[in-house]
């Protein structure tokens, strides 16, 4: 089973920036997308970014210009640099790898979040 492990969360002032990282504990192969995903206190977990495996990325209007995600290969790890952070990006930050083996089989993998709190 395949653990994503991802770190960088933490506390910081409106205005700031983090970078999370995100990363496999073991190489993957065949994915299609790896995605950021934030669950604020009692909303619905919501996508901000994703990344291809063509390096093509999206982002929620919300986060656009703010956020960017990116991909080191030779390290494995896709992050999410924030800046210019608001309170309302507070919220458990969760890493999301989707794709198929060589066989077929479709996989989709959750980290265990990292918190993010941004104090007004």
């Amino acid at each position: 089973q395949v653990q994503l492990v991802e770190s960088g969360g933490g506390l910081v002032q409106a205005g700031g920036s983090l970078r999370l990282s995100c990363a496999p504990s073991r190489s993957i192969s065949g994915i299609n997308a790896v995605g950021w995903y934030r669950q604020a206190p009692g909303k619905q977990r919501e996508l901000l970014a994703r990344i291809t495996s063509g390096g093509s990325t999206n982002y929620a209007h919300s986060v656009e210009g703010r956020f960017t995600i990116s991909r080191d290969n030779a390290k494995n790890t896709v992050y999410l640099q924030m800046i210019s952070l608001k309170p309302e990006d507070t919220g458990e930050y969760y890493c999301n790898v989707v794709g198929s083996t060589w066989t077929g089989w479709s996989y989709d993998y959750w980290g265990q979040g990292t918190q993010v709190t941004v104090s007004s």
